[in-house]
């Protein structure tokens, strides 16, 4: 039974990730300003508090564990990333996070750390052909983040593998790109591209309208909640540091990826393009790195995923409007 720290448990990806350490039979502490939203936390323990303050980071690792995984982050979709108006807090904030749980990690003789950064730090110039997006590791510079959340990514890489190469820590780092799945944000002005088609779908009746922003010509890859686990469980347990792309190489255009979801939900819905933060013209996982050092990469049909994702936010908007209704 190894013990494992994870950052970040009370949110999407983090509440999973505990989820997963415990069926492997794992001690695990999360750690998080709140409790997973939509689930009790499997954690054995979990400790409420802002891992901006050196003195929780402290606090929470007050033992050589086995691995951690630092997952905390200020950060959403496109419209909490790309409008400007979240830009000092998500750089403060982060940097805030990953300079604190560097260094106490280290102190308290961890022995491996996990790391999530982003597919958002590859340059822009690079993805500016929706079809032909490039994204390969080694592309990463001359550095041009689209958004500043890209460049606290970026900055923070350097940052782990600087504490690697000076003071020894064991440090491994993976590149998300487009995670989700059921239990992340759906209606809070976080949530990503699939959660938000979802709701809009199953809000919509069927023969109405739903709003995108942009032409929906752009594109982007959609990795499932589980495959982005095994990922990082793969790379956990292999020597190699990353950093390495973990996302999925079916790269859709956002129109399709809505007709994708009104084909499951079995509604034709008409969609109003119109002005709002976009990102990039294209982005997609380039898999080859993974599958060269891990013997494995991302398979799953998006389809498969957005399924399950669709029918966990059908019912949960059908209970916020009946308790909605109970209320009026």
């Amino acid at each position: 039974m190894d013990r494992i720290l994870v950052s970040g448990a009370g949110g999407f990806i983090g509440s999973h990730l505990v989820k997963r350490l415990k069926a492997e039979g794992n001690w695990v502490r999360g750690v998080d300003l709140k409790y997973p939203p939509f689930r009790k936390t499997q954690a054995d323990d979990f400790v409420i508090g802002d891992l901006r303050d050196p003195r929780i980071c402290t606090k929470v690792t007050d033992q050589p564990f086995d691995e951690v995984y630092q997952l905390a982050a200020d950060m959403g979709g496109a419209g909490f990333v790309f409008s400007g108006e979240n830009d000092a807090d998500i750089m403060h904030n982060s940097a805030l996070i990953n300079l604190n749980m560097i260094e106490a990690s280290y102190k308290a003789g961890v022995k491996k750390i996990f790391y999530s950064s982003s597919a958002c730090i590859y340059p822009e110039y690079n993805q500016r052909d929706p079809d032909n997006p490039r994204c390969s590791e080694d592309s990463v510079y001359p550095a041009a983040p689209d958004s500043e959340y890209g460049w606290e990514k970026l900055f923070s890489e350097h940052l782990y593998l600087a504490f690697m190469r000076n003071y020894g820590i064991n440090v491994r780092l993976a590149r998300f790109h487009n995670i989700f799945g059921p239990e992340g944000s759906w209606n809070d002005g976080r949530e990503k591209a699939p959660a938000a088609f979802c709701r809009k779908v199953a809000e919509t009746p069927d023969g109405g309208e739903i709003e995108m922003w942009g032409d929906g010509f752009q594109t982007r890859s959609f990795l499932y909640i589980d495959e982005c686990l095994e990922g990082v469980r793969r790379l956990m347990k292999s020597d190699f540091i990353g950093p390495v792309n973990i996302g999925s190489e079916e790269m859709v255009s956002i129109n399709k990826l809505a007709e994708i979801i009104m084909d499951i939900a079995g509604k034709k819905l008409s969609i109003k393009h119109i002005p709002g933060p976009l990102g990039v013209r294209g982005r997609n996982s380039d898999n080859r790195l993974i599958e060269e050092k891990l013997g494995w990469k991302p398979t799953a049909p998006l389809v498969e995923g957005l399924k399950e994702t669709y029918h966990w936010i059908e019912k949960v908007v059908a209970a916020d409007k009946k308790q909605e209704a109970k209320r009026n």
